[in-house]
């Protein structure tokens, strides 16, 4: 059932169903290891590889020159029943060196043990020194055809459809490093268009720290952990991060995104993604516009609470990786549609008075809006994490026809930093050959040899002009549709090392977006800065960032100065006018709940035919029900994904009672320390412990039958956002109603107005 349709409609339709199919089977919740579920025993009949995953894709078997083979994707995988080498000789046994004798010491001739240890040796490669923590997935691009008129880039043309890579990442921590920490995320696509490969590698905000490329390795220098401890790990609340944003002050307006809702995702889902940088556009007729890029979210944004994000990070810190391809398997595909924003293409390139290459500025959507030309879905996991996910290889560079960069200087910087990581990284020159870098387009490059050229050039003449290979590759025409770097006009000027003067206004766009917060992400805003301030060891650099939080906001100022207990500091600079824009608030407006996680209490003595209505009611309307029982396996005839030992609040996006449990047998601090000093409570301790959770973590909660026990139990009865039924269906459908806000802050009430 389409997830649009009214809540009442969904709760009708499973009503009605509910008489006639009571026993029908519903789809299982996603997070299933294999393609097969395995047996008891160990395997012994050989077999071939069983199938992927009907939610996993894999890389188009196309040669390292682009053609098609027409072979399944599973070419690449495995092949045969047997175990073999490298080379393909069967091997009897990979558990035993060889030795001499039982008890003899190991042999140098046993090339299985030297080929097994060498390759397990090399296994790693060098992770990225930014955006090492990411998660990849593949889909599809479909063009509405409304940026042709801006445009010749041919995945943008009407009805064309592009498969697409997209790699999501934290840009902080190591790749064991935990999904929900507070940092920046990437948000980098691969269109595989039938003109070359195009790379939008962009960041979930809009805006970056500095405003050259060679203040690169300072920022991230800084907020990495620090030379001598190597601590803190992914996050930037320490001394060197706010040293050099509170004097390198272009780093205020990034900061502050950091600092707010945004540094935080619910979801990948959930997370907004921008380009960042000014790009220059050219059409069929050879006219130029200026444009930035954004990616917006189906679902549209959503954030963790602070709390949420500490809990993951320590019970799954795999929680955005989990949560999008559990989506993906569920059916419940993320989408974003791709935006652009036009501006001419004049000289001075700015635009209402902003600076269009200063990448640490907005323009709000208010005075440009954002222009939808094309739709993203994700659709397909990677079949193997590494040779996908890790290996793929982003560079701006990659440009099809019809797009060009500008001079923005950190821009500049990115298109000579990606080519250089990526010869250290994936071991030379050749990267582009690996499966997931592979063009969907024809590549005839000359460039030969290099490690791990997997391409076997024919002819004798890389070279131009030749005539020994009949002159080919020939240059491309006119009317061959071609790349062509625009002649753009570049002004006389000495060389120096300086920015332009609309680069100096470091806070007047900070202000605009503190002012274009609601209440309460305004009280998450001082939380992160009083929070993060308050992990530096030294008073200076508390006070020097202090100063600088003066000159955005006194409210903002004395808030955070209060929590640090230091004295709030007089601006030093005016405060700028700034017209809020209610584009980048992420409140006030109702949105889809696919994919939406819905925890179900139950026991024994519960309603489960109410129960079974209600999981079928998630399930059709783009949710996966999460059943917690106080024990594993099943609760009548249905199956129990968490336990109150298991389970946490912060899986669930909303939670339903139909039980108020006893206290399991497992229910002692001894086992569990969730289950408190006591087992006294007539309720199970850890339940109350949920719905206390997802209460102060403004989550809709409902209840009915036995479960209303559990809410009285917890003291959260009749309190906002909490809503307590007759049935099973009548409680759903108001708390889908509620999840439709994403949650429910009205039930705390703000200060910083």
């Amino acid at each position: 059932m389409d997830s649009s349709k009214p809540a009442k409609a969904i709760k009708d339709v499973v009503e009605n169903a509910a008489g006639k199919v009571a026993d029908a089977l519903t789809p299982e919740a996603p997070g299933a290891p294999g393609s097969a579920p395995p047996s008891l025993d160990e395997p012994t009949a050989p077999h071939d590889p069983l199938p992927p995953k009907e939610e996993q894709g894999a890389p188009q078997t196309r040669t390292p020159t682009g053609a098609e083979t027409g072979a399944p994707t599973t070419a690449k995988g495995q092949q045969g029943a047997f175990l073999t080498t490298s080379q393909g000789a069967r091997l009897r046994d990979t558990d035993h060196s060889l030795k001499a004798g039982p008890r003899g010491p190991v042999l140098l001739q046993d090339h299985h043990l030297r080929e097994k240890i060498t390759h397990f040796d090399h296994e790693r490669i060098p992770e990225r020194v930014v955006h090492a923590r990411g998660a990849g997935a593949h889909g599809v691009f479909t063009s509405y055809g409304t940026g042709e008129t801006v445009t010749k880039a041919g995945f943008l043309k009407k009805g064309r459809e592009t498969e697409v890579f997209v790699r999501f990442s934290t840009v902080l921590g190591s790749r064991g490093s935990a999904d929900t920490v507070r940092d920046t995320r990437g948000f980098a696509t691969k269109f595989y268009t039938d003109e070359g490969t195009f790379d939008l590698v962009g960041n979930n905000m809009p805006v970056f720290f500095i405003q050259d490329a060679i203040k690169f390795p300072d920022i991230i220098h800084a907020a990495k952990p620090h030379p001598d401890r190597e601590i803190p790990q992914a996050q930037s609340a320490h001394d060197t991060f706010w040293d050099f944003v509170s004097l390198h002050t272009e780093a205020q307006h990034h900061t502050m995104w950091n600092m707010s809702d945004r540094g935080i995702p619910r979801s990948y889902r959930t997370m907004e993604g921008f380009g960042v940088h000014t790009f220059r556009l050219v059409n069929d007729a050879g006219e130029t516009v200026l444009a930035k890029f954004h990616w917006k979210p189906k679902l549209v944004v959503h954030s963790l609470t602070w709390e949420e994000a500490q809990m993951l990070g320590g019970m799954d810190p795999d929680f955005h990786r989990r949560d999008l391809y559990d989506a993906i398997e569920a059916g419940a595909f993320p989408e974003w549609e791709l935006g652009i924003q036009v501006f001419p293409d004049t000289p001075e390139e700015t635009f209402a008075g902003i600076d269009l290459l200063d990448p640490t500025k907005i323009v709000p959507e208010e005075l440009a809006a954002v222009q939808p030309v094309g739709r993203l879905t994700l659709n397909r996991t990677p079949t193997n994490f590494f040779a996908e996910t890790e290996q793929v290889a982003f560079h701006l560079g990659h440009l099809p026809p019809g797009i060009d960069v500008t001079n923005d200087p950190l821009l500049q910087g990115r298109l000579f930093s990606y080519v250089d990581t990526q010869l250290t990284r994936l071991g030379g020159p050749n990267f582009s050959q690996i499966p997931i870098n592979r063009p969907h387009a024809p590549v005839n490059d000359m460039l030969r040899d290099g490690f791990h050229q997997h391409a076997v050039h024919a002819g004798v003449a890389p070279y131009r002009p030749n005539s020994l290979d009949g002159g080919n590759p020939f240059p491309a025409g006119e009317g061959d549709n071609a790349f062509v770097d625009l002649p753009v006009k570049v002004a006389e000027a000495p060389k120096i090392r300086a920015n332009p003067a609309s680069f100096d206004d470091h806070f007047s766009q900070v202000r605009l977006f503190w002012q274009s917060m609601s209440p309460v992400e305004r009280e998450h805003i001082i939380r992160a800065y009083t929070f993060e301030l308050g992990k530096c060891y030294h008073q200076a650099i508390k006070e020097r960032q202090l100063q600088c939080l003066a000159n955005i906001d006194p409210v903002l100022c004395a808030q955070v100065a209060t929590g640090l207990g230091l004295p709030a500091p007089e601006p030093t600079l005016p405060l700028a006018d700034a017209t809020p824009s209610p584009a980048l608030s992420q409140l006030g407006r109702e949105w889809p709940a696919d994919g939406r996680v819905v925890g179900i209490v139950v026991d024994a003595d519960a309603d489960l035919d109410g129960v079974s209505q209600v999981r079928r009611a998630v399930f059709a309307a783009g949710m996966v029900p999460l059943l917690v029982a106080p024990h594993g396996g099943m609760v009548g005839d249905l199956p129990v994904q968490r336990t109150f030992a298991t389970g946490r609040s912060v899986e669930f996006d909303a939670l339903l009672l139909a039980a108020a449990p006893a206290p399991a047998p497992d229910a002692t601090p001894a086992r569990d320390e969730k289950a408190g000093a006591a087992n006294s409570s007539a309720v199970d301790s850890r339940v109350l412990l949920l719905v206390e959770e997802c209460w102060r973590h403004a989550k809709a909660i409902g209840a009915w039958g036995a479960g209303v026990t559990a809410l009285e139990r917890a003291g959260v009865a009749g309190t906002p956002g909490v809503v307590a039924g007759d049935s099973g269906t009548d409680v759903l459908t108001a708390v889908q109603e509620l999840m439709a806000a994403h949650r429910v802050w009205e039930r705390f009430p703000v200060s910083a107005a």
